[in-house]
């Protein structure tokens, strides 16, 4: 995912903008540089493929010095990673931008801008800002109103910084359907692509509404809306410190992962969802038209992303009307495929090294399927670089090895590849608005289902002294039962294992005691009274109960039934929803056991072995 840092001060900014892309580092990226208007009012720019220590060593031996700048990490969507491709863009020496985001009118404006005589030095669908800046400043307009007059040719998603030498003093930035924040200085500005960038430098920010451009310098911000009309933001003082990207006041990692959701859920969705629609070029430049010819998914994956994968079955076949295939990677490779005509494969991964789906994927690319996507966390990954197209999930950095913030953006990841294919199927516009703003809301829900961890606390001692524990599910729920059974057992040690509910008369009944706890998760949907039916199956027998359910469903607390109650959720997100109070009751039972929480025994982060 794309990074932007900006800033205009009384001081060098060289070494701010270094520090805030390093800051960006966790979100992935292939290409780094940095532009400043130096003493001579002269644009001079760094860029380097790879990492941003690349980019230091450039500037060592070419320093760049100036109180103007900005700076940017990219992850190639339109153009391989290459120098020529990397932010800042440059035209003929007056204007330069860095950019978020997708333009899905490029094709049109860059045609249009060879026929003015644009040379152009990239494939990025970025260079046609920059061009179209230079032109609307070469009519005689300034940099803030060229910049508005050029947003307004564009047709897509867009977080820009733009320096000029016209106006050297300035910095202006835009956004829609990418977030951008401003940070707030003493005679300093600064802009980024979120707040982490800046600490250390600010603890105050604006954070731009939709269509919003900014007017800054180094002691004014001036914001005007959509239409122009000059309007105020509200300042927000962040209590993040400037080692939040560390631990901090959490005592595990886990537990910070897991508080980090809301925010990772929207960066995994930033830019890839544009008037209720989700956008196609996010998961690459050829995607829109192959996805017309997609028959059937085929989905790999090990571990958390294998349940990843079950629930995204149920989308698939229920929203998408595709059929979908899950397998677990390990035994995918070891039997013959009939492999369907127009069929997409895809591998989710959070490291994007698992050794065994990264082995099926070379194994389907022998075997006829139409395309590869990957779902996956790290960019530069060995999956990702084997796969067609790939489509991150910009969780961030995952220093516990229980996953939990990597699993809910794979859920979302795949929720808009879902929707995307849907589209192609008979899913109408009014159902992709709705389920789009249901996952523009998410972030919120989740954040509601974070107040209920006092309560989930209290619960986990009843875990403490057990050996054993059920967790139950039905439909789309099993394999959030799967993903809740397995954080359990990978950190507390308690042996867990998950049913679907409807199976309990099939022989775990015979398991059931009141030593044996029972997890389950209720959404109020078509399933829940035969869920019902199953717990009772649980009460009648002995065994203890625990049972996360919504707000409205008709469950009582009785006697060896224990409910906490989930805000009303939609039923498409509410696998992801009810996801977090079982990360919750896994995290609070393994502290009470005293077990290492973030690095399990016999347990790797990334596993690249069979």
């Amino acid at each position: 995912m794309c990074g932007i840092v900006g800033a205009v001060a009384h001081r060098l900014v060289t070494p701010i903008l270094l520090k805030g892309l390093k800051r960006l580092e966790y979100r992935g990226y292939d290409s780094a540089g940095i532009a400043v208007l130096d003493h001579e009012n002269r644009l001079e720019r760094a860029r380097a493929k790879g990492k941003v220590r690349g980019l230091e060593e450039a500037m060592q031996t070419t320093p760049l010095i100036g109180k103007v700048g900005i700076a940017h990490t990219r992850w190639a969507t339109h153009g391989v990673p290459s120098l020529e491709n990397a932010h800042p863009h440059i035209c003929r020496d007056k204007v330069a931008v860095v950019h978020n985001g997708i333009i899905e009118n490029h094709e049109i404006l860059r045609a249009v801008q060879k026929e003015k005589g644009h040379d152009f030095s990239s494939e990025t669908d970025t260079e046609v800002i920059v061009h179209e800046i230079h032109d609307q400043l070469e009519s005689g307009l300034d940099l803030l109103a060229a910049v508005q007059a050029t947003v307004k040719n564009l047709d897509g998603a867009y977080a820009l910084g733009v320096i000029s030498t016209s106006e050297p003093g300035r910095l202006v930035t835009a956004r829609k359907g990418s977030p951008l924040v401003i940070g707030v200085g003493k005679r300093e500005n600064f802009i980024a692509s979120d707040v982490f960038a800046l600490l250390g430098e600010t603890q105050k920010f604006i954070f731009l509404e939709e269509g919003d451009v900014a007017d800054m310098t180094a002691d004014s911000i001036t914001i005007y809306d959509e239409e122009g009309n000059r309007v105020e933001r509200p300042f927000s003082e962040t209590e993040l410190a400037a080692d939040s990207t560390e631990k901090g006041s959490y005592r595990h990692y886990m537990e910070k992962e897991i508080y980090e959701q809301p925010q990772a859920v929207s960066n995994t969705l930033e830019g890839r969802i544009i008037n209720e629609k989700v956008v196609d070029e996010a998961f690459g430049p050829d995607a829109a038209t192959a996805f017309d010819r997609v028959k059937r998914v085929q989905i790999v994956a090990c571990g958390t992303s294998f349940h990843a994968g079950m629930v995204a079955k149920y989308w698939m076949e229920s929203i998408a009307g595709l059929p979908c295939d899950v397998e677990v990677a390990s035994e995918y490779r070891y039997r013959p495929h009939v492999v369907s005509e127009d069929t997409l494969f895809v591998t989710i991964s959070q490291s994007g090294e698992t050794a065994d789906t990264l082995a099926a994927l070379k194994e389907a690319g022998n075997i006829g399927y139409a395309h590869t996507l990957a779902i996956c966390n790290v960019p530069e990954s060995s999956i990702v670089r084997e796969s067609e197209w790939s489509l991150m999930t910009r969780a961030g950095a995952e220093i516990g090895v229980a996953s939990t913030k990597a699993f809910t953006t794979q859920l979302v990841a795949l929720l808009l590849l879902v929707v995307a294919l849907g589209r192609r199927n008979g899913l109408s516009a009014e159902k992709e608005a709705k389920i789009t703003r249901q996952l523009i809301n998410l972030p919120a829900e989740i954040e509601q289902v974070l107040e209920l961890n006092k309560d989930i606390k209290k619960w986990a001692k009843s875990f403490g002294d057990k050996h054993h524990a059920l967790y139950l599910g039905r439909g789309e729920q099993y394999p959030v039962a799967m993903e809740g059974a397995l954080k359990l057992k990978e950190i507390s040690y308690i042996h867990a294992e998950a049913y679907p509910a409807g199976e309990l008369k099939h022989g775990p009944l015979a398991l059931i005691d009141e030593e044996m706890p029972v997890v389950a998760v209720a959404p109020n949907n078509e399933l829940l009274e035969k869920l019902k039916s199953n717990l009772q199956e649980v009460q009648a027998r002995g065994g203890q109960l625990f049972v996360f359910a919504d707000v409205h469903a008709p469950l009582d607390s009785v006697s060896g039934v224990k409910i906490l109650r989930v805000a009303e959720t939609d039923e498409v997100v509410a696998p992801i929803v009810y996801t977090i109070p079982l990360q919750l009751l896994s995290y609070h039972a393994a502290v009470i056991k005293g077990t290492d929480v973030d690095q399990p025994r016999n347990l790797a982060k990334s596993v690249t072995v069979e």
